[in-house]
């Protein structure tokens, strides 16, 4: 059967570091790269980090019906999952993983069901996540406020929604946890 894992959570929760421990353990899953209307930033190279299209591209792929998913996250700076994506990576035998934002998680879990496997990962309280989008040092004290109101929204919004919750107080216990989980639905 062609299974889906799909990790999502708000910003400093630590979902890149587990997903990418994840994935360092299982060779049998495959990272599912995004595309996106926005520039690359920094070094990100197209079709590693991102598919990147400029906005009409975007907007074509949208009435070609090229998205198993897709959501316009600001006004013209769109993010999504091409079916060729999904297609490829199942052409391999592999079992996709989906880094995604928790609207686009709760629309992928519903596209696919029991093939799915849905986790939210989530810093133990808000306080906690303000001090490590701080401890970063990438975004200003207003971003940082941006960020903890939208993690505040996303776990509202996620209530109920996931097939597991996994609480990052610990890192070693939470990568244990997630090892567990993720092993448990490989199985299944």
């Amino acid at each position: 059967m062609n299974k889906v894992i799909i990790f999502s959570a708000p910003s400093g929760a630590g979902k890149s570091t587990i997903v990418n421990h994840i994935l360092g353990l299982h060779p049998e899953l495959e990272f599912s790269v995004s595309a996106t209307s926005r520039a690359p930033r920094g070094n990100e190279k197209d079709g590693v980090e991102y598919y990147f299209f400029s906005e009409k591209k975007f907007r074509d792929l949208i009435a070609e019906d090229s998205f198993v998913e897709y959501e316009e996250v600001y006004p013209g700076s769109f993010y999504g999952t091409l079916k060729s994506e999904v297609e490829r990576i199942w052409a391999k035998g592999h079992i996709i993983v989906f880094d995604i934002d928790v609207k686009g998680g709760v629309n992928v879990k519903r596209i696919f069901g029991d093939k799915a496997f849905s986790i939210f990962i989530k810093a133990p309280s808000v306080e906690e996540l303000r001090r490590r989008l701080e401890g970063r040092g990438t975004d200003s004290p207003e971003a940082i406020e941006r960020r903890v109101a939208k993690a505040r929204s996303e776990t509202e919004f996620a209530e109920g929604k996931f097939d597991y919750v996994l609480v990052n107080d610990d890192l070693q216990k939470a990568l244990a946890e997630a090892e567990k989980v993720i092993a448990d639905f490989i199985a299944r």
